[in-house]
């Protein structure tokens, strides 16, 4: 099939799915369109080992913390196409927001790898070992 051909058959089976072809999507190169239709098509938008809400919500931390308006808008309005509550969207917005600051610290200060490493695993071992037992100091509760 030709690159022609190619395109086509994904501006139809984008049409199908979202009743138009965003410009966006005509503006990428022949070599890009198809992969990259293929990789939303078959991983991004399908039922696979993580629900669609995940996903999109995943989708807002990347986003926020990448700071692009264009997925937060997308990824906002497809966790709410798929039943994410507004508590839960600004939860994922929270853990990208949280995630950077860690990572900015860590990474501004140049902790040493293999020590944080060391001493991560040693406090999820310590976690996992009390959530066995049944204890509530392994899951933290917000305070009121």
């Amino acid at each position: 099939m030709d690159a022609k051909s190619q395109r086509e058959k994904v501006y139809g089976e984008v049409r199908e799915m979202f009743g138009i072809v965003p410009k966006w999507l005509e503006k990428q190169p022949d070599a890009a369109v198809v992969s990259f239709w293929a990789m939303m098509r078959d991983f991004h938008l399908a039922e696979t080992a993580l629900p669609n809400k995940y996903k999109e919500l995943i989708g807002i931390a990347v986003s926020g913390a990448t700071r692009c308006r264009y997925c937060t808008l997308y990824h906002m309005e497809a966790a709410r196409l798929f039943g994410a509550t507004e508590t839960e969207i600004a939860e994922a917005a929270m853990m990208g927001g949280l995630t950077m600051m860690a990572s900015t610290f860590l990474n501004a200060m140049q902790i040493d790898y293999e020590e944080f490493k060391r001493e991560t695993l040693q406090m999820l071992a310590f976690a996992k070992k009390a959530q066995a037992k049944g204890k509530p100091e392994a899951r933290p509760r917000a305070h009121n």
